[in-house]
């Protein structure tokens, strides 16, 4: 029996309608909101955060990796959390949760008391994630399905692009603390509306024993792992003893947890939903044009801020413009996905984004905000054609009872690909400014002409030296982006190609999936 149809003591459930339906829907698409905008909201307030609780930036990133490795242990746990305690009760609970350990994290008095927090607010986050979305598509009738997955996917995509303008307009106009107090009054709100408007939504929960080995497993090698990707730049990769004993327990512990997972009875993350080759496929190219995607965004507002003169909010609101045209194209693509084979609609939309990443490979130096801003504004309205086919094809592939597990699997690698990308761009945009610097040191004024005209111009030669430094390392960086950007272009091509290796779909996302 499907969950919007299991009875309660009162008789059986009436689903939402109307105003209401549209209500916790907003409140559903909200928790998903405040989740997904904590993985950046803070990251332009580390020297803020550093500064008045007397600690080093170096241990200031620490607020970013704790939340990130709280997060990704807990999302894969939905589908087991949600059979075992009821997915509204695991909604609701995480949400309070998350509530307090925002205030929690907005009074701490110490970087340790901080990062602590931010560790309990990331296991809390993680599932509100899969199940906002799971719980939408529940409540939801069929033919307002689609539209159910356009409002979630909007909110996953639009919130890491205003974490940063968000956090620097904070930080600059208020403290550092309501970066996260903000969270609170959000989640003590929707977690009330959501209680009373979804509680006669049952599970059928599962009584079976808990699988230590596998939770204990997965704790250690997704630990490692976010721990690796984040800290990684910082410890200059494997040179360090450090990122070359969490490399190898990860590898260890993520071998060991995929065997044992497989053969467990009642195992902790059911990756036997991957036998499904709709979901294995949309699982895959989510992963990498997300990847592709959040290189984007990582390497833009870098850019902008370190080398373009931008402030925090200057490049938040430049790249804002993505977010913004892809929300309103959303409901369109929407109602189109539930008519034309998303398999199209995806490999189209990804196929956008790939070549206008590969316009910006032309970006130059003397760029204003707009030459800057309207590429940007156009990959926005591919981001649905992406986001709300993929996720809805990932979806109706598993069985109704897989939906949670699905979710939280689909959320998990996303997010992960995401960290994966992080360090990889950030890493390789450093090596590559480095490498041009040295090629344009040695092609750069080779006559001297350049240096005897500022010279003549009453320029000293230690100013001389650092007009010419600044002016090598400007075209270096730009000379690195670039390259970068036809790189992340063709990973798009790549990641459209994938999508036609999904069978065509034979049904779409029903109402009240997710039950078990």
């Amino acid at each position: 029996m499907s969950q919007a149809q299991a009875p309660t003591p009162a008789g059986e459930v009436q689903p939402l309608t109307g105003g209401m339906l549209w209500f916790a829907a907003i409140m559903l698409a909200a928790a998903n909101f405040i989740a997904v905008l904590n993985m950046t909201i803070a990251n332009v307030a580390v020297p803020n955060i550093a500064g008045a609780l007397g600690a080093a930036t170096s241990q200031g990133t620490w607020v970013i990796t704790a939340y990130a490795v709280g997060e990704a242990i807990t999302v894969p746990l939905t589908g087991w959390l949600s059979a075992r305690f009821g997915s509204v009760r695991v909604f609701i609970g995480s949400m309070i949760l998350f509530g307090i350990f925002s205030v929690i994290c907005g009074l701490s008095g110490s970087i340790g008391i901080l990062v602590v927090a931010r560790i309990f607010q990331g296991l809390c986050g993680g599932p509100l994630m899969p199940l906002s979305q799971t719980l939408l598509m529940r409540i939801f009738p069929k033919e307002k399905a689609a539209a159910a997955i356009g409002l979630w996917s909007m909110t996953t995509l639009v919130a890491p692009v205003v974490g940063p303008i968000l956090g620097g307009y904070l930080c600059d106009e208020y403290s550092w603390s309501w970066v996260f107090i903000l969270n609170a009054p959000i989640a003590f709100v929707c977690s009330f509306f959501g209680w009373n408007l979804l509680k006669c939504y049952r599970d059928t929960l599962s009584r079976a024993g808990i699988d230590t080995v596998g939770l204990v497993l997965l704790i250690l090698w997704v630990g490692s792992l976010q721990l690796l990707l984040d800290e990684g730049k910082n410890l200059d990769w494997f040179s360090s003893n450090f990122i070359t004993g969490l490399a190898v327990v990860a590898s260890a512990c993520f071998a060991a947890f995929i065997i044992w997972e497989w053969h467990e009875e009642n195992p902790v993350v059911d990756l036997k939903v991957f036998r499904h080759r709709g979901f294995t496929v949309s699982v895959l190219t989510i992963s990498l044009a997300f990847a592709a995607f959040f290189g984007v965004n990582v390497l833009t507002p870098l850019w902008l801020q370190n080398f373009m003169g931008y402030t925090a909010t200057q490049a938040g609101l430049a790249t804002a413009w993505t977010g913004v045209t892809a929300f309103f194209i959303a409901p369109m693509v929407a109602q189109a996905a539930s008519k034309v084979d998303p398999r199209k609609l995806v490999f189209a939309g990804v196929i956008w984004m790939g070549l206008v990443t590969l316009w910006r490979t032309v970006a130059n130096t003397d760029m204003g905000f707009w030459d800057i801003a309207v590429p940007l504004m156009v990959m926005g309205f591919a981001l649905p054609f992406f986001f709300i086919p993929t996720t809805g094809l990932a979806l109706s592939s598993v069985e109704e009872r897989e939906m949670d597990s699905a979710a939280g699997l689909m959320n998990f690698l996303r997010t992960l690909s995401g960290a994966f990308a992080t360090s990889l761009v950030t890493t390789s945009w450093d090596n590559q400014i480095t490498r041009q610097h040295a090629e344009l040191v040695g092609i750069s004024d080779s006559d001297g002409s350049v240096r005897s005209l500022l010279e003549q111009g009453g320029m000293a030669a230690d100013a001389v030296n650092q007009a010419l430094d600044y002016l090598i390392t400007s075209q270096a960086v730009m000379l690195a982006t670039n390259q970068l950007m036809t790189v992340i272009g063709v990973a798009f091509l790549v990641a459209a190609s994938v999508i036609w290796l999904a069978p065509k779909p034979t049904r779409v996302v029903e109402p009240g999936a997710g039950g078990h």
